[in-house]
Formats: structure tokens, sequence, C-alpha cells
């Protein structure tokens, strides 16, 4: 289980960031969990800024929005260095569908953590080919707290931790949301489009 580390505030103990990463499949909660955190920093009174990736407008042109419909103010950005710029007066910084940044995220949230902030990413670890996602290895690598969250396997009820693409486009960045994607474990991911006939047909 994740326990929340203690934020020491910037303007007294310079140099103590750090970057936490929460890391799954489709459904599993990753942006549930992000606002939670960032929620809690700011009933601490911390100073706080959430950043998504300008392209994902699914739900919301500005807010991050979680599959239970909660949401909270974000800024949309197009390059991960804007952010560096725009979160220099914060104490936690907030990044939610991390996997869509630039090349520069990795750098940018180190910069962020070396200048002592509390930096927070959540991101799909995995693409729907079951292959490492962009910058997330980087980050995972790098990070001092990493949480891998869990969705269910919507053809057999196990723990999933891949997202199943029900479209036939092989473009790595497809957005969409249940009518595109199903969360699967590893058995169900691996048995492909006959998936739930070969699993229900079993005795």
């Amino acid at each position: 289980m994740f326990v929340e580390p203690s934020h020491k505030r910037e303007s007294q103990y310079p140099g103590t960031g750090w970057i936490e990463v929460i890391c799954g499949s489709m459904f599993s909660g990753k942006t549930e969990e992000l606002i939670r955190r960032l929620n809690r920093a700011k009933i601490a009174r911390q100073k706080i800024q959430i950043f998504k990736p300008a392209l994902d407008k699914r739900y919301h042109e500005e807010n991050i929005v979680s599959h239970n419909d909660n949401s909270i103010r974000s800024v949309p950005v197009h390059s991960a260095f804007q952010i560096i710029d725009l979160a220099e007066n914060c104490e936690v910084i907030g990044l939610d569908e991390v996997q869509f940044f630039d090349e520069g995220i990795v750098d940018a949230c180190n910069k962020l953590a070396d200048a002592g902030k509390r930096v927070i990413v959540a991101g799909l670890d995995m693409d729907f080919q079951g292959k490492p996602f962009g910058c997330m290895p980087q980050l995972m690598a790098t990070a001092e707290y990493v949480t891998k969250v869990h969705a269910i396997c919507m053809v057999c009820g196990e723990v999933a931790s891949h997202s199943y693409r029900l479209s036939p486009s092989n473009e790595r960045v497809l957005l969409g949301e249940t009518d595109l994607y199903e969360a699967r474990c590893r058995r169900c991911f691996n048995l492909g489009e006959n998936a739930y006939n070969l699993i229900h047909s079993q005795p």
C-alpha cells in the first residue's frame, strides 16, 4: 500500500523534491488516485498545479476527469517544458496521461523534483500491444515512488494489467474509452478477439 510521504515546504527545505508514478492499464483508477493525492495536497494548503497533454480532450478541454466522473482543474500543454515555467511557484505538480507527452517530460519532471517539488504523474505503462509506453519506463526508473494499480478483466474477471484494443487500428495513440478498449488479464489479452468464446466455452 502506498503511504504518502510528508511534504516539507520548499521555501524552508529546498532540494527535498521527488517523483511519484501511478501506472497501470486503462480503467485501473490511475486518474482517480492522482486526483485523490492532489486533493489531499490542496487540503494541506499546498500550492498545486495540474497539467495534461493538450491532445487529450476526451472528457473536457481543461479538466482532468476520472472514469468515476471526479474532476480537477488542469492546464492543457503542448510541450513538456512549458510545465517548468508554469509550475515555478508550485509545491506539488500533477500530470495526467503522461505517456502522451513528448520526450522532454522525463527531464522536465526531474528538474522540478531537483528544485524541491513533489511531482505526481499518472499514465499507461503499456500500450495496446503490451509494450512499454513512451516515457513511462524512464519515469518509473527515476521515480522515488511507483504505484501500479489494476483493473478487472472484462472477459474473465481476473486482475487486469493490459489494455486490449477492440479496433483494428495499428496507430499507437488512439484516444478512446470503452468503445475502443477493454481491460484484460494476461491470458485474455494474449487470446485476443476470441478470448470471450474460448474462456466461457470451457466446462
